[in-house]
Protein backbone atom coordinates (compact mmCIF):
# COMPACT_ATOMS: atom_id res chain seq x y z
CA UNK A 1 0.00 0.00 0.00
CA UNK A 2 1.35 3.60 -1.05
CA UNK A 3 1.13 6.74 1.83
CA UNK A 4 -1.40 7.96 -1.09
CA UNK A 5 -3.49 4.47 -0.92
CA UNK A 6 -4.40 4.95 2.65
CA UNK A 7 -5.09 8.71 2.59
CA UNK A 8 -7.52 8.43 0.50
CA UNK A 9 -8.98 5.99 2.15
CA UNK A 10 -9.41 7.72 4.81
CA UNK A 11 -10.88 10.47 3.01
CA UNK A 12 -12.93 7.87 1.50
CA UNK A 13 -14.42 6.71 4.94
CA UNK A 14 -14.91 10.60 6.37
CA UNK A 15 -17.23 11.27 3.75
CA UNK A 16 -18.87 8.48 3.35
CA UNK A 17 -19.40 9.02 7.34
CA UNK A 18 -20.96 12.61 6.43
CA UNK A 19 -23.18 11.07 3.89
CA UNK A 20 -24.54 8.85 6.47
CA UNK A 21 -24.97 11.38 8.86
CA UNK A 22 -27.85 12.67 6.49
CA UNK A 23 -30.29 9.56 7.24
CA UNK A 24 -29.88 10.66 11.50
CA UNK A 25 -33.12 12.27 12.97
CA UNK A 26 -32.41 16.11 12.96
CA UNK A 27 -33.32 16.25 17.19
CA UNK A 28 -31.03 17.61 19.86
CA UNK A 29 -29.19 14.28 20.24
CA UNK A 30 -29.13 13.61 16.65
CA UNK A 31 -27.15 16.49 15.97
CA UNK A 32 -24.99 15.71 18.67
CA UNK A 33 -24.50 12.43 18.00
CA UNK A 34 -23.70 13.64 14.11
CA UNK A 35 -21.01 16.30 15.74
CA UNK A 36 -19.46 13.66 17.22
CA UNK A 37 -19.18 11.20 14.42
CA UNK A 38 -18.30 13.74 11.72
CA UNK A 39 -14.89 14.78 13.85
CA UNK A 40 -14.25 11.11 14.79
CA UNK A 41 -14.24 9.95 11.24
CA UNK A 42 -12.59 13.44 9.75
CA UNK A 43 -9.45 13.25 12.29
CA UNK A 44 -7.48 10.42 10.88
CA UNK A 45 -7.48 11.68 7.59
CA UNK A 46 -6.29 14.80 9.19
CA UNK A 47 -3.92 13.51 11.78
CA UNK A 48 -2.56 11.15 9.08
CA UNK A 49 -1.73 13.95 6.75
CA UNK A 50 -0.05 15.97 9.93
CA UNK A 51 2.17 12.93 10.61
CA UNK A 52 3.41 12.75 6.39
CA UNK A 53 5.18 16.27 7.34
CA UNK A 54 6.81 14.37 10.15
CA UNK A 55 10.58 15.03 10.41
CA UNK A 56 11.81 12.35 11.85
CA UNK A 57 10.68 8.70 12.09
CA UNK A 58 10.47 8.75 15.83
CA UNK A 59 8.80 12.17 15.09
CA UNK A 60 6.51 10.52 12.35
CA UNK A 61 5.44 7.54 15.16
CA UNK A 62 4.59 10.33 17.63
CA UNK A 63 2.24 11.98 15.81
CA UNK A 64 0.55 8.51 14.90
CA UNK A 65 0.10 7.74 18.08
CA UNK A 66 -2.08 10.84 18.77
CA UNK A 67 -3.92 9.81 16.34
CA UNK A 68 -4.74 6.46 17.73
CA UNK A 69 -5.91 7.95 21.19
Amino acid sequence: MKKQDLEERLIDFAAEIILFTNDIDKSYAGNHLIGQIVRSSTSPALNYGEAQSAESKKDFIHKMGISKN
